[in-house]
């Protein structure tokens, strides 16, 4: 990973003059990000991403400080466009002219939107079932797109051959150390949203931390985050409960975390309708597992039935359409507020980690009522039906 001289940092790269600067960006750290100069970024106003207190149903009702991160907000509509912001800034500083990534569908409509920004050509090899909206926005960005009989590790073997032949710069998730870099950046703004009150409040953490966990590099780099600011004296040793949520039928981390393994073997059959978690081997398990433990964290695994409900029930209390990443992330917390694990006092953090308008297929409209003026068919019917059903339900 990269590292930084954070000792020689410390004096001048303080919450104080991160407070004062101007940038509205994940750039406004740059001092712990790749770059020389601020101007050379490749940037599209990442980051900043919003924290929103919300009120839960079910177990979740009784919390009072319990927030989403909304990372919708990002320009391709996911937490990706951090990362590769990040690393497309790096690429284009060592030359590079062409990346090449295989992606479950955000990353590589991100990779494909930051590439063109910075001039460079892109291929992204993505599962054949990929989500039609993430497999065009890559390809209207200019990137091309070629679709894999398989999952995202086969897309990974057909891209380390790409690598071998042609020489292409590898984005794929921790074989390059820059994308992590951005996706850190989450940690910091934490601690600013969480800060004391008043001008120069104390930098703070939550108590605990859901994130819904694929490939990891949130996770990890939101640890690194953390250890960064304890070095430059900026936050103490505390940290968040780091809870990895993934699907029942792709969950390695979990399955590695609840037998005591440093490792998390693949996981045979990968299948979820949350694009985002079906990877079935992640390079960054162990440290995934290590910022589980060293947290006093936990894992478990979602029905695909039950992260599509906590979709819809996420989406209503926090007034925007999530991902089904996000839903896994709701309903994990719903259990665990069950059974005692976190707490109403403690300040709770989900992660929405894209738009849920990237999974229309998933969410049919059902028997929606369709109206026809021109023929006598219009509101006056429907108010009646309204009423009738209004009536019932008293």
């Amino acid at each position: 990973m990269a590292e930084y001289r954070l000792q020689d940092l410390a004096e001048r790269f303080t919450p104080a003059r991160v407070r004062a600067r101007r940038e509205r960006s994940l750039w406004r750290f740059a001092e712990v990000l790749p770059v020389e100069r601020l101007e050379d970024a490749v940037s599209m106003g990442e980051g900043m991403t919003p924290l929103v207190g919300v009120r839960g149903r079910g177990p979740l009702a009784v919390f009072r400080r319990l927030f989403v991160k909304d990372e919708s907000f990002n320009p391709t509509g996911s937490f990706k466009a951090r990362g590769m912001s990040a690393a497309i800034t790096r690429a284009k500083a060592l030359g590079t002219r062409t990346v090449v990534l295989p992606s479950a569908g955000n990353a590589g409509g991100a990779a494909a939107s930051y590439a063109a920004r910075a001039g460079m050509d892109c291929f992204v090899f993505m599962p054949e079932d990929t989500p039609t909206s993430n497999v065009v926005e890559a390809t209207v960005a200019g990137a091309c797109v070629v679709l894999v009989k398989g999952l995202i590790n086969d897309c990974g073997k057909l891209v380390r051959q790409a690598v071998e032949r042609f020489g292409w710069f590898d984005l794929s998730t921790l074989k390059e150390p820059f994308r992590v870099e951005g996706k850190k950046t989450m940690g910091y703004e934490l601690a600013f949203d969480f800060a004391e009150p008043g001008e120069n409040g104390r930098l703070a953490l939550p108590d605990v931390i859901f994130y819904p966990t694929g490939g990891g590099t949130g996770l990890i780099g939101m640890w690194k985050a953390f250890d960064e600011m304890q070095q430059l004296g900026w936050i103490d040793a505390r940290r968040p409960r780091m809870v990895a949520v993934q699907a029942e039928n792709c969950a390695p981390i979990v399955r590695a975390y609840q037998l005591g393994q440093s490792h998390a073997e693949v996981f045979p059959n990968a299948s979820t309708v949350a694009s985002g978690l079906r990877v079935p081997a992640a390079i960054g398990d162990f440290l995934m597992l290590h910022a589980i433990r060293a947290s006093q964290g936990t894992a478990l695994a979602i029905s695909d039935r039950d992260l599509m409900a906590g979709t819809t029930e996420m989406s209503q209390a926090l007034g925007n359409f999530v991902c089904p990443e996000a839903g896994a992330v709701w309903w994990a917390a719903r259990r665990l507020a069950e059974e005692g694990w976190i707490t109403p006092g403690e300040r709770i953090v989900l992660f929405n980690t894209g738009t849920g308008l990237k999974y229309g297929h998933l969410f049919p409209t059902g028997n929606l009522t369709v109206l026809d003026p021109a023929k006598g068919d219009g509101f006056e019917r429907w108010a009646h039906e309204v009423a009738a059903c209004h009536s019932s339900k008293a």
